[in-house]
């Protein structure tokens, strides 16, 4: 988005004047304009430019950019991008693979990801959908803790799908990654202290 126009680089011959509070001064001269800028020691900033004609306001445009420079950075900050994390299981899986797969949904489930679980139907299985849909279920509660079913497992073809959402956001879920790793840190910290004591002491 570019910069707005202000001041000199207004190239109108009137505007309609909104005050720094927001209250509407009428139309004026640009020139006009631009003194009860230059006297309040603000900037005439045009924020409407297509209007006829264009709105201008008086107001300190190096503050308001900041300010908008921060809201842009907190909405993005706020603004997760959700990634969906997929994981592809068979009917018939064994409980090794199982576990592993499970310990896959559990990492990206408490990252803050969703995660779509998709049942691969092959032969005959397909006529058995009640299998996958067991498994599903299963899965559902095995991690019930950190997720919770965003979108209840529904044949697609030869698979059958469902989604699973977090139950913590990711920027909650940053958040504690960040604060156990200064955990660790300090306590490697502080291990590091022993030993050297110890040594000393030695």
């Amino acid at each position: 988005m570019s910069d707005p126009r202000i001041n000199d680089r207004i190239r109108v011959p009137e505007v309609r004047l909104v005050g720094p509070n927001g209250e509407q001064v009428g139309i004026v001269r640009v020139e006009d304009a631009l003194r009860l800028a230059a006297e309040a020691d603000l900037d005439l900033v045009e924020v409407a430019p297509m209007a006829k004609p264009p709105v201008a306001k008086l107001m300190d445009f190096g503050k308001y950019k900041y300010e908008a420079a921060m809201k842009a950075r907190e909405a993005r900050k706020n603004q997760v991008n959700t990634v969906i994390k997929e994981i592809k299981l068979r009917p018939k899986i064994d409980a090794h693979d199982y576990g592993t797969k499970k310990g896959h949904v559990e990492r990206f489930l408490s990252a803050g990801d969703k995660v779509k679980v998709t049942i691969m139907f092959r032969g005959r299985e397909q006529s058995r959908p009640e299998l996958g849909f067991r498994l599903l279920q299963r899965l559902a509660e095995d991690v019930a803790e950190l997720g919770f079913v965003e979108s209840a497992p529904k044949q697609d073809g030869r698979n059958m799908i469902m989604v699973l959402g977090p139950t913590k956001k990711k920027s909650e879920a940053r958040a504690q990654q960040r604060r156990k790793k200064e955990q660790r840190d300090a306590e490697q910290v502080e291990r590091v202290e022993e030993t050297e004591q110890v040594e000393q002491e030695a």
